[in-house]
């Protein structure tokens, strides 16, 4: 198998630099990140193309270029304390780890949440803290944040998101419907929210109390 560090610098120029992503900061944490440790088969060939790929129990490792897109919207400057919602493998939070001071992930899936706990330890993650529960809950003891990341389909802006983002703060997510969403970014100034749509996507439905129901 090829080195694995030129595949993720070849992952970075041919499918992340190539299609408009240029901040720096995010383009060094997806070429140090390795991907393929987050896999449940590491040695899996295509680990480093631009595809989801299963991690088991019906969910998936996002195509990088979507994890490096809606990383750049987040907007870090590394000073952000990060919720992310649905840890899935542990990777985009092992990314969100390298921009932000600190990062809170919330997993439904006790196996997947526990996996990913500890590849995020044996890689060194140590700004990374993994809870098990309701990710349409938030984790409201950790509040307020600077930002909140969305890895899975919402039906609508949860207000529990709105409620522990910090004034000032940045919420991005895929928003619409079951198999068919929108890239929408959320900004909260005072009392009042705006949305901006980044184009179509598809995630695996999110389901909890503000979600979608178990199918």
């Amino acid at each position: 198998m090829r080195d694995r560090e030129l595949q993720r610098k070849e992952m970075v120029d041919y499918q992340i630099r190539r299609r408009g992503i240029t901040n720096q900061r995010v383009l060094a944490a997806m070429e140090k990140v390795p991907r393929h440790r987050f896999l449940p088969n590491p040695e899996d060939s295509q680990a480093y193309e631009d595809t989801p790929l299963s991690i088991g129990s019906s969910q998936t490792i996002s195509q990088p270029f979507m994890v490096a897109l809606m990383t750049d919207l987040l907007d870090l400057d590394g000073d952000e304390q990060v919720l992310e919602i649905g840890t899935g493998s542990g990777y985009q939070a092992a990314i969100l780890g390298e921009l932000a001071r600190s990062v809170l992930t919330v997993e439904r899936f006790a196996s997947l949440a526990d996996r990913a706990r500890a590849v995020l330890g044996e890689l060194g993650c140590r700004n990374v803290t993994v809870v098990i529960g309701d990710g349409t809950l938030g984790y409201p003891q950790g509040s307020p944040y600077d930002r909140i990341l969305v890895t899975a389909a919402a039906p609508k802006i949860a207000q529990p998101w709105l409620d522990q983002l910090a004034d000032g703060g940045r919420l991005v997510l895929p928003l619409g419907q079951r198999w068919s969403q929108t890239l929408t970014v959320v900004t909260k100034q005072g009392n009042r929210i705006e949305q901006e749509g980044h184009g179509g996507c598809v995630f695996v439905p999110l389901v909890g109390e503000h979600g979608w129901e178990e199918s």
